[in-house]
């Protein structure tokens, strides 16, 4: 019987080190799971409030939270006088979490956060004839698998000169959606990382007003940056030879595309 329970203890022990050994070798790592808030916005004042409320609250508490990284950004000023006036500003807040599990836990912290609390009172409190927005939206994402994690821009330029491009791809079916996630994990994002795009996140939208959709943000030191990696992508021969293949055609129905700088207190 002793014999037989030193037996037991050593093929549990080594059963252990087996897993501890092939622990992440061959497994597909863990994906981060994306919020991206968008705030719609009606004057310079709700605007003014809102970044305070960002800066010196929100931040602040999503940093305590154990989020590092938060994301705030706003379109860049059309420079075309023939171009229409915007009739709303938006601001974008890309919140990068470790899991679902953390998003899901977000509220219940920020309401134990005493100093948020007392930081946030303009906007938690705010009348309902005097908001600080008009309405946000949500949307949800999972990490792409062949980008499963966020990464920092490595630019040099100031903030103003920045430029953050953010698109939305939607599919005519979840089929051809799913394809398109595949083409992006396949060989996109390899282009992307080969000619220096400086991609923040790739997404895979779970829930937003437009589906079904993915998400990606790309960003560059200014505008002629921008123009120039580009025209780089549309001549690689990799993204040529891919855009030809059958069984990628017709996998995106519509494309948004926003422009954007980051504000000068976002930490993305």
């Amino acid at each position: 019987m002793k014999l037989l329970h030193i037996q037991r203890v050593t093929l549990c022990l080594i059963f252990l080190w087996l897993a501890s050994t092939l622990q992440g070798f061959g497994a597909a790592p863990k994906r981060d799971f994306y919020q991206l808030k968008i705030y719609h916005l009606q004057n310079k004042d709700q605007e003014a409030r809102l970044d305070k409320y960002l800066h010196q609250a929100y931040l602040p508490a999503l940093h305590r939270a154990g989020i590092a990284k938060v994301g705030v950004f706003k379109p860049i000023a059309a420079t075309d006088a023939a171009a229409p006036v915007p009739t709303e500003q938006l601001i974008f807040v890309f919140v990068p979490f470790s899991s679902g599990e953390q998003f899901l836990k977000l509220d219940s912290d920020l309401e134990k956060d005493k100093q948020y609390q007392t930081s946030a009172q303009d906007y938690l409190n705010a009348p309902f004839d005097n908001p600080v927005y008009s309405r946000i939206e949500t949307v949800l994402m999972n990490a792409f698998t062949g980008m499963p994690n966020f990464h920092l821009p490595a630019l040099k330029s100031g903030p103003n000169e920045r430029v953050y491009e953010l698109r939305s791809y939607e599919g005519a079916t979840e089929k051809l959606h799913l394809n398109k996630v595949a083409q992006f994990n396949n060989a996109e994002i390899n282009i992307f990382k080969r000619l220096n795009f400086n991609t923040v996140f790739c997404g895979q939208v779970v829930a937003g007003s437009k589906m079904p959709n993915l998400m990606y943000l790309s960003t560059f030191e200014n505008t002629a940056d921008q123009e120039a990696h580009w025209k780089a992508f549309g001549a690689d021969p990799e993204w040529v030879k891919l855009k030809a293949m059958p069984e990628y055609a017709n996998n995106m129905l519509r494309m948004d595309k926003y422009m954007l700088h980051p504000a000068s207190y976002s930490d993305i």
